[in-house]
């Protein structure tokens, strides 16, 4: 392992343990610097994401995933990461949870390419799904979504693939999540508001999936 990529997992635990977050063990740094290390050299012929320099990688894809991933209650089994594009928060939480199975859906092929590609070389426990995350017809136990384009229609059609008691978790701002939550209907129940250290304002939130009366 070089210097740089020892430096870059030193710098995310400065990041985590600024925003008050438990430091990664070493085996999780030395995976978080693979992952790094693979976006940066994807970044520089696809548009994997906008923010495309190290410091802002880390500080506000990485952090902003790992704390999604601490909040996520236990018991969850299976995963899906909606619209997982350079996949945050999905990669993320099958490195810290590696007891989830994630399933990460891009429908941009170039995309998809990457997330398989992150899959191989990190070793975790997730499957790419090459479509559109609404054309599923599995439920799963949680449902995320980050910067997703269209993110009402797409917390809409996410909230579906929730399983009765299972959970929904946006990342999102304070200013745009109460549409966020109309956008998933009455059949959420949102238990957790939990501030991301990314800026604006940013939070992810829990909602649970109740059986409503008849």
């Amino acid at each position: 392992m070089s210097d740089e990529a020892q430096t870059a997992g030193a710098r995310l635990n400065v990041l985590l343990a600024s925003a008050g977050l438990e430091q990664l063990e070493p085996p999780q740094s030395v995976s978080f610097e693979e992952y790094l290390s693979l976006i940066l050299r994807w970044n520089a012929r696809v548009n994997l994401t906008a923010i495309r320099d190290e410091e802002g990688i880390l500080s506000r894809h990485f952090v902003e995933s790992i704390t999604c991933a601490r909040s996520l209650p236990a018991g969850i089994a299976t995963l899906l990461d909606f619209g997982s594009g350079a996949g945050f928060p999905g990669i993320p939480i099958a490195l810290c949870r590696p007891e989830i199975a994630v399933t990460l859906a891009e429908s941009q092929g170039k995309k998809a390419a990457f997330l398989q590609e992150a899959v191989r070389l990190l070793g975790i426990g997730a499957n790419v799904y090459s479509g559109r995350g609404e054309t599923l017809k599995t439920q799963f136990d949680c449902v995320t979504l980050r910067a997703v384009d269209r993110m009402q229609e797409a917390t809409k059609a996410a909230s579906r693939l929730v399983r009765p008691g299972g959970w929904l978790a946006p990342m999102t701002t304070r200013a745009d999540l109460a549409a966020l939550e109309a956008a998933a209907g009455r059949e959420y129940s949102w238990e957790l508001i939990l501030p991301l250290a990314g800026g604006e304002d940013r939070v992810v939130a829990i909602g649970k999936r109740i059986s409503l009366p008849a």
